[in-house]
């Protein structure tokens, strides 16, 4: 039996209330008669042979010799693989990363191969740890690779390790991690959970240092960005793949293997939560009024860390290898395949949920500024053609928006909530202004490469993700957060949907069109 597509409902008088994830919890919410809910399509069957789908997408690639033709004796060969930011929820063991990367190995050792490392593709993101790295590759490739310094994080920071290739036909720098560079081969193992991950990405930010990544990762590339997964429209795609070029005139060979999965996203009990709620059974509706209640006598750090502990049953659905720009090509069809749903017109008004993880806060914290990244950078932008909130229209999320931090992964954010969102919000004044500061400090760079804190310019980064929704949205409420941290973020707190919808109405009138967006799972959005 084929997987239902996704497909939008609109809300009359029988329909049942509509679940909203809310951070490390979830709630009922009654929305408008007259409303309309975009679900996302049911999870595609995934491959049966799985090893055997990776085997014969490195014997038979695309417009590449095959690898085991690439491979010879007395070579440099680096494996970089893309870190933990991806898949979200982290998936059950073993991890697809793990199988595609001793497939390369065995066909290395076949071939004579001995001079290989492994590199996790961190770009500014914090350092994986030793479980991290264990769940990602395996224990087998970990204590074979490790223990001999072979495996390790990539280090941006480290001015012995990176190397210029050039500038492109706009100006822009292109530095990357310098044994990939100099490698005889660059095999890239990546994950594509969306339709931005994976192409030229892959390298030219998973291995790229701050001087090559702040000319993509800025406010006027942001807002040029309609959206990041519509790569038409996406100028953040364009200046990758711009960066793309001079990697490969450079004369880095890459080898590229993209692995695409489905959206099973939350294991039993859970798996009420990516339902359809009418569809909900006996079970389901039990595990919801029994998680719900055990939830709100948990202590924050005791949820925190219940939902940070699940693992997604979802698994591959197609890999593909060889040439980068013909395999994503593949791959993107790929995921429309499993996440594209057709959505007539906007809406004055969009409500989402936003659930306990995003890619900065795994095994961590959702500070307030991942919250409006989740919410305004990858939520909102989960569209192709326009987005599903109208020009001027409101967006209403829903998340607890606690103020707290991870003290060890995410300090500059800290000092940017503090420091930099007490004196403006404004995407543009911040770039300008505070930067510079926060992406040179010594203090943060020593934390980034000694211990496992983001970047000190990341919670930037992170704060012009949403710089296009900004611009195009005519107000933010969050219902149910911390109201001083909403309020330092520039948005509306709101207590109840009901309170948020009548303060939405200064904004868009007093009757309407909503849109509800049932995420996760995962999905995207066409909007004609």
């Amino acid at each position: 039996m084929s997987p239902r597509p996704g497909f939008v409902l609109e809300v009359d008088r029988s329909t049942p209330p509509t679940l909203f994830m809310h951070g490390n919890g979830y709630r009922l919410e009654h929305l408008p008669v007259g409303s309309r809910i975009v679900y996302p399509p049911e999870p595609l069957p995934v491959v049966r042979d799985i090893d055997g789908a990776i085997r014969d997408a490195l014997l038979h690639p695309v417009d590449s010799d095959p690898l085991p033709a690439l491979l010879f004796p007395g070579m440099r060969l680096t494996i970089a693989f893309d870190d933990i930011s991806l898949p979200l929820p982290p998936m059950r063991r073993p991890d697809v990363r793990q199988r595609v990367i001793e497939a390369v190995l065995d066909l290395a050792a076949e071939a004579g191969v001995d001079d290989v490392h492994l590199i996790a593709a961190l770009a500014l993101h914090r350092r994986m740890t030793e479980a991290e790295l264990r769940h990602a590759v395996g224990d087998r490739v970990y204590d074979a690779f490790a223990p001999r310094g072979l495996l390790y994080n990539f280090d941006a920071e480290d001015p012995d390790a990176l190397a210029s290739l050039g500038e492109t036909s706009q100006g822009e720098e292109v530095e990357i991690s310098k044994r990939a560079a100099e490698s005889d081969l660059l095999v890239y193992v990546n994950i594509n959970l969306v339709a931005m991950d994976g192409g030229h990405k892959s390298t030219a930010t998973g291995l790229a240092s701050y001087r090559s990544l702040r000319h993509h990762h800025n406010v006027r590339t942001m807002q040029h960005s309609r959206s990041f997964m519509d790569q038409h429209r996406s100028e953040l795609h364009s200046s990758n793949w711009r960066m793309g070029e001079v990697i490969r005139n450079a004369g880095v060979k890459i080898f590229q293997i993209e692995t695409t999965l489905n959206n099973d996203t939350f294991p039993k009990p859970f798996d009420f939560l990516q339902k359809r709620e009418w569809e909900w059974s006996l079970r389901d509706r039990s595990s919801y009024l029994a998680s719900t209640k055990a939830l709100a006598r948990t202590p924050d750090r005791v949820r925190r860390s219940i939902f940070q502990s699940v693992l997604a049953p979802h698994n591959m659905t197609g890999v593909n290898a060889g040439d980068v720009e013909a395999v994503h090509e593949l791959t993107t069809a790929k995921v429309m395949e499993q996440q594209l749903v057709h959505v007539e017109g906007q809406a004055d008004i969009l409500t989402l949920g936003l659930p306990h993880i995003c890619p900065y806060n795994v095994h961590s914290v959702m500070n307030p500024i991942l919250v409006m990244c989740t919410g305004l950078g990858y939520f909102f932008n989960l569209y192709r053609r326009r987005p599903l909130v109208r020009e001027g229209g409101v967006l209403i999320v829903s998340h607890p928006t606690p103020w707290a931090f991870h003290p060890v992964h995410h300090p500059s954010y800290i000092d940017f909530f503090e420091e930099v969102l007490t004196e403006t919000t404004d995407p543009l004044e911040i770039e300008k202004t505070y930067e510079q500061s926060f992406a040179e400090d010594e203090w943060y760079r020593h934390l980034y490469r000694t211990s496992y804190a983001y970047h000190g310019v990341h919670p930037f980064y992170m704060w012009y993700w949403g710089a296009h929704a900004l611009q195009h949205l005519g107000g933010v409420i969050i219902v149910g957060g911390d109201a001083k941290a909403v309020r330092r973020l520039g948005f509306k707190p709101a207590t109840t949907m009901g309170d948020a919808l009548e303060m939405a109405s200064d904004v868009v009138g007093r009757d309407p069109s909503l849109t509800h967006f049932h995420c996760p799972p995962l999905m995207l959005a066409e909007v004609t």
